[in-house]
């Protein structure tokens, strides 16, 4: 049987055919990519907004000095649940740290319980703040051997009134977290002192000082 003759035209035809064809397939490819990394980066960039919204968030205090509290109720270490309503008739001294378990907040608690009778018998009852969680407090306190009770403060209920949340920088970095505070609350509920970025040594004694002149 003869061969059929194919011409050159027929030939460079289908060539530039599957040329055209390969071309658009990939001309597809890379739009396909392309969008597939926009989307990508969209949903990235969204993701890192949601994080970053509450990193900087701080508040201005809610109540000052010579002024009457709200109520406030907290959850304290064992399975106590203390209201600033039931405590009037007692002075109060609540003091925020940054959190558990760590050097200046360790000595500080110790410093308080070591005054612990001290503060009772001028009838002023002493709570530590912070935002962990019940559990790492109950351990914490049973660790440490605190007379004192510890408040939990997860949903910065305490941390908003009082206005104790700043940005700080740590390792060259901005983060947000509790600047170590002191309050003190006279028997009718109201603010008459207040000690903002709070420095350890001796600070225990100092409010002890301040709570007897009262």
């Amino acid at each position: 049987m003869a061969k059929k003759k194919v011409s050159k035209k027929t030939v460079q035809a289908k060539g530039g055919s599957k040329a055209a064809k390969s071309s658009k397939k990939k001309l597809v490819v890379k739009k396909k990519a392309k969008a597939k990394a926009s989307s990508s980066s969209k949903k990235a960039g969204g993701k890192k907004a949601a994080k970053a919204a509450p990193t900087d968030k701080v508040y201005k205090a809610l109540v000052t000095v010579g002024k009457e509290l709200p109520d406030l109720t907290l959850p304290g270490t064992g399975g106590r649940e203390i209201s600033l309503t039931e405590l009037r008739g007692k002075r109060v001294v609540l003091y925020f740290y940054p959190k558990d378990a760590t050097p200046g907040c360790t000595i500080e608690g110790h410093d308080f319980t070591r005054l612990h009778e001290e503060f009772r018998a001028t009838n002023t009852e002493v709570f530590g703040v912070s935002r962990d969680s019940i559990k790492s407090h109950d351990k914490f306190k049973e660790c440490e051997h605190y007379s004192i009770d510890l408040l939990s403060d997860e949903k910065e209920e305490a941390c908003k009134l009082f206005g104790v949340i700043k940005m700080k920088n740590m390792y060259g970095k901005q983060v947000r977290g509790i600047e170590r505070s002191t309050f003190v609350i006279d028997q009718d509920g109201r603010l008459v002192k207040e000690w903002r970025g709070v420095s350890v040594p001796g600070h225990a004694e100092e409010v002890l000082i301040f709570v007897k002149t009262l």
